[in-house]
């Protein structure tokens, strides 16, 4: 089993950057599609951005394409979720998570499909 740890939230005022990470551990880690998901007060856990266990394939929510890019390191076992022109409506808790099940042809963003969650890190822009 992956077990996740994200990490790189803060606060930071609208139009800045911030880059997450998601630290696994578990050496099969390089066979599952990883996902970003996001979750703001009072609202459903709502899909981000994916990265497929090979790294050929990214998929991203409308909501943050052209601002936001996910990428993966192999050998340090690590997703990277790199934040720019950041707004107001982006504020919440992000989650990463593994796709349930490893070598996936296809990637989903459907939060049914994934497990081994981390605890979430604060994301928090300001106007």
């Amino acid at each position: 089993q992956v077990q996740l740890v994200e990490s790189g939230g803060g606060l930071v005022q609208a139009g800045g950057s911030l880059r997450l990470s998601c630290a696994a551990s578990g050496r099969t880690f390089s066979s599952y599609s990883v996902g970003w998901f996001r979750q703001a007060p009072g609202k459903e856990r709502e899909f981000v951005a994916i990265i497929k266990w090979s790294g050929s394939s990214t998929n991203y929510a409308n909501s943050v394409k052209g601002r936001f890019t996910i990428s993966r390191d192999k050998a340090k076992n690590t997703v990277y979720l790199q934040m720019n022109s950041l707004k107001p409506e982006d504020t919440a808790v992000y989650y990463c998570a593994a796709d349930r099940r490893p070598l996936r042809g296809t990637i989903s963003t459907q939060t049914a499909d994934f497990g081994s969650w981390g605890q979430g890190t604060q994301v928090t822009v300001s106007s």
